[in-house]
């Protein structure tokens, strides 16, 4: 039997294939699906199986038919291998240093050290080996769908500025904002004489609100929202998250201020504007300057350590980086401009280059320092704070547009893959069934 603890469930969705390897002792060995190349084993169908159902039984949901469960579980493996073929002929390989992350970020967000995270999973009765195994193949999966999926969708400029026009995106580019409610209930079958009344009673409590009330006291004694007993608090939101009726009320609401009741078919509402986030996002930037030699045949990891800390002290000694960096950088993209890489922006250049790059004063030249293109050195010109609200919200609007599409895409995507490839299907029973779509 699988274990039950809580770190099983954390683990099922990622470990499903490994979690039952112990569910069954002497699985009856066979093939389940012939895919091109490859095949589905009657033993991983059956421990998938296992996983699944022990994870639907510890989330204490009634499973489906086994016959049901088997075709949605066969149907899986079959587009995982598809996916994973497609990625090794394509030459994708995952490694291990990026293995090693991977570990370290799970890791993290358990709130554990590797260490302690590796040693749970085998207490779990998972090997490292089973770990890093599906890992690397759930890692694979994924790069392959970014690669092959996202190609597939185009977010024009057009649109983004078609989505920010729309009513959606001005809600949804609008700041956040902390709200507070008070609901005085009504009926929408209400006479006028009530309509009235409530009215009346929720235009007093704003009153005593703007006169100095404790808005959350008032919630508390009055409002029949879900959340009076929080005192009305509907926490942070953006405008889009909120009903329209709401947005619309508050958009013109300074800090502080109660905006005049407003009728829904629950009732009538009465809404603070507690703080409203600036949008205005300030981004530092440094203008730098590098050098990149790369290791080869010739010349070893070391001695091309070696020689950038010669050009280095060349640099440090008076030489013009420029001059260097255009005789001797390996980094096409920049040689011909003196090693000049622009203004930066977060997150566009690899972990590496970004930490030397912010730990460096401006008009330091940096020691030489590694990352997965060879060994640089790096100058910091310049640094300023620039006001990227606009592109940054362009930018997020469309991740935003890219990832309503990505779902769609990818399962019109697996089917063409499954379309093109040789399938066939051989169920427990013995009857088969096959098709060649290619």
């Amino acid at each position: 039997m699988l274990h039950r603890s809580p770190f099983r469930i954390l683990l099922a969705g990622l470990l499903l294939w490994v979690g039952a390897a112990q569910a069954s002792a002497a699985l009856l060995e066979g093939i389940a699906a012939i895919v091109d190349d490859d095949v589905v084993l009657v033993s991983e169908l059956a421990m998938r199986l296992e996983a699944v159902k022990t994870r639907i039984a510890e989330s204490g949901t009634q499973p489906p038919p086994d016959a049901i469960l088997r075709e949605q579980i066969l149907d899986r493996l079959i587009d995982e291998r598809l996916q994973l073929n497609l990625g090794l002929k394509a030459g994708m390989r995952i490694s291990d240093e990026e293995l090693n992350q991977a570990i370290v970020e799970m890791a993290q967000r358990q709130g554990m050290s590797p260490e302690q995270f590796l040693q749970a999973v085998q207490n779990d009765g998972i090997s490292i080996r089973e770990l890093r195994t599906q890992l690397r193949e759930e890692i694979l999966i994924t790069r392959v769908q970014q690669n092959w999926v996202n190609r597939r969708i185009q977010i024009g400029e057009q649109d983004v500025d078609n989505f920010l026009a729309s009513e959606e995106g001005r809600f949804w580019a609008s700041p956040e904002v902390n709200v507070g409610q008070i609901l005085l209930p009504l009926s929408s079958a209400a006479s006028r004489e009530e309509v009235e009344a409530t009215m009346a009673k929720a235009e007093e409590l704003r009153q005593q609100a703007q006169s100095g009330a404790d808005f959350r006291q008032l919630a508390m004694s009055h409002s029949a929202g879900q959340n009076a007993l929080q005192g009305g608090d509907l926490g942070w939101r953006r405008a889009a998250q909120l009903p329209s009726l709401f947005a619309a009320a508050i958009v013109e609401l300074a800090p502080g201020q109660v905006a005049a009741p407003i009728r829904s078919d629950a009732g009538i509402h009465l809404l603070k504007l507690y703080e409203r986030r600036d949008s205005k996002q300030v981004i530092e930037q440094s203008l730098v300057r590098h050098i990149l030699l790369q290791p080869n045949e010739i010349r070893s990891d070391e001695e091309t350590r070696r020689e950038l800390e010669a050009l280095r002290a060349r640099l440090v000694e008076g030489a013009d980086f420029a001059a260097v960096a255009r005789e001797h950088s390996e980094d096409i993209g920049s040689a011909l401009s003196g090693g000049e890489l622009g203004w930066s922006m977060p997150g566009q250049f690899v972990p590496e280059f970004e930490a030397m790059m912010a730990q460096t004063a401006v008009g330091e030249i940096s020691p030489p320092f590694r990352s997965q293109f060879g060994w640089h050195i790096l100058r910091v010109d310049d640094r300023r704070e620039q006001d990227f609200s606009q592109e940054i919200m362009r930018y997020q609007a469309e991740q935003m547009l890219r990832a309503r599409r990505f779902d769609e895409e990818l399962q019109i995507w697996l089917q063409e893959l499954r379309d093109e490839a040789f399938i066939e299907i051989k169920s427990l029973d013995g009857l088969q069934t096959s098709f060649n779509a290619g």
